[in-house]
């Protein structure tokens, strides 16, 4: 099936309309494999999340949302083969039936696993590394309609291929390290002190499996937060009416304040499978389009705090954009163009109101404010720095344009964004 893109096609946010002059939905490896042969250049669609242009093509655009999600699940390996546009939900979903589950999730279940790893999305908790580090292996289509797979265990340059930007080929399997099903409970605290935060940060962050601080960076207080206690594992068992200077919430809240929490994951302690609780949303409830932008900088652990205190100190330009921010942790990994490449580190993350101009007005100050800690921008979200910004603060980057151009040498999968962010520099 192909669509012709005789109106706008958008973004998932509804700041992004791409450019592309056809969106084909295979719904096979093989016609797959046609459509990318044929296409002078093309790059694969996901879930539309990424708030930049990532995903666009000055060609066409090939989408495997029609394509069977195929789950494979290896329980001797403990692994499991998807279709790589599946979402995180479909997937989640299926292993919990069948008594499985994934080390983590991302806030919002409802985006692809290609799209994810691909731009090293993640969730939260000190001891898990972001959804990349579970893939064990990958399939692809290369620039010629060709299918060529990579391993952990047999590649050597494997870990250049995860985070791939979509610029390796188009992605069509992934193989994910799974393992038995566990249970979580949700808690959600309300007014921790910004002086208990920063006086206890590590024993807040460590006192349960995911931790999540939801601020706009104002006042004496963080807003919310949120801790996913995975049952046991020898982390907090109790959680009192009072935590870190916090209240407990008696009722379920919304990251936003006074937004509704139907669409939210359950709270109150009240415990569930992993694939119910990980999440900050709904399986069951389709997040709405638009009406937000997303940035996010992930900063080495080490620097969490002086990090921290810079972006309170842009209260008076950030607060007014936003809806929501969110600081949570990622652990250290070896995959080239991951955020959290070779360090552990935080995740600062904002959710602005809809005005491009405006945040893209924004983001160089808060670059400028967190260029001494060796930030590196989320490759699916908002940031106005270049390559040649980005490229000293990953050790492989060299070798992953190299990797690129023995890929794809002609560039069939290489797109303006690309250019400017990763290619010159």
């Amino acid at each position: 099936m192909t669509t012709e893109l005789d109106t706008k096609e958008w973004n998932w946010a509804g700041n992004y309309s791409y450019g592309a002059g056809e969106i084909h939905y295979p719904e096979s490896v093989d016609e797959l494999r046609a459509l990318v042969a044929a296409a002078p250049k093309v790059r694969a669609l996901g879930s539309r999340h990424s708030f930049n242009p990532i995903a666009d093509s000055e060609g066409v655009l090939v989408s495997l949302a029609n394509m069977a999600p195929e789950i494979e699940i290896d329980v001797a390996a403990l692994t499991v083969s998807v279709s790589a546009g599946t979402t995180y939900g479909v997937l989640a979903t299926e292993l919990k039936k069948q008594g499985f589950a994934l080390h983590n999730l991302a806030s919002l279940p409802h985006i692809s696993i290609a799209g994810a790893i691909a731009t090293g999305t993640h969730g939260s908790g000190d001891g898990n590394g972001n959804l990349a580090t579970s893939v064990v292996g990958l399939s692809f289509i290369d620039a010629n309609g060709e299918p060529y797979t990579v391993t952990r265990d047999d590649t050597p340059d494997f870990a250049g291929h995860v985070v791939g930007l979509g610029s390796l080929g188009v992605l069509t399997r992934v193989t994910l390290r799974i393992e038995a099903d566990y249970m979580v409970a949700q808690h959600v605290y309300e007014g921790l002190p910004w002086v208990s935060v920063l006086e206890n940060y590590d024993a807040i962050t460590s006192s349960a499996y995911s931790v999540s601080l939801f601020t706009d960076w104002s006042g004496d207080t963080v807003g919310q937060a949120w801790f996913k206690q995975r049952q046991g594992d020898g982390r907090t068992e109790n959680f009192p009416e009072q935590l870190f200077g916090g209240v407990a919430s008696e009722t379920e809240l919304h990251p936003l304040p006074g937004v509704s929490a139907v669409n939210c994951t359950p709270q109150l302690g009240v415990a569930g499978h992993a694939a119910d609780r990980l999440s900050h949303f709904r399986m069951d409830y389709l997040p709405s389009n638009g009406d937000e932008i997303q940035s996010e900088y992930l900063v080495p652990r080490e620097h969490a705090l002086a990090a921290i205190a810079a972006m309170r100190g842009l209260t008076d330009v950030v607060t007014p954009l936003l809806l929501i921010a969110e600081i949570r942790t990622i652990a250290a990994d070896d995959l080239w163009l991951s955020g959290n490449y070779g360090r552990d580190g935080i995740g600062l993350h904002f959710t602005w109101r809809l005005d491009q101009a405006a945040v893209e007005g924004v983001l160089p100050i808060i670059e400028q404010a967190l260029a001494p800690f060796g930030a590196r921008p989320h490759w699916g979200k908002v940031f106005t720095v270049d390559a040649a910004t980005i490229a000293p603060l990953y050790p492989k980057f060299e070798d992953f344009k190299a990797l690129v151009q023995l890929r794809d040498p002609d560039g069939k999968f290489r797109n303006d964004f690309l250019e400017r962010t990763v290619f010159t520099s």
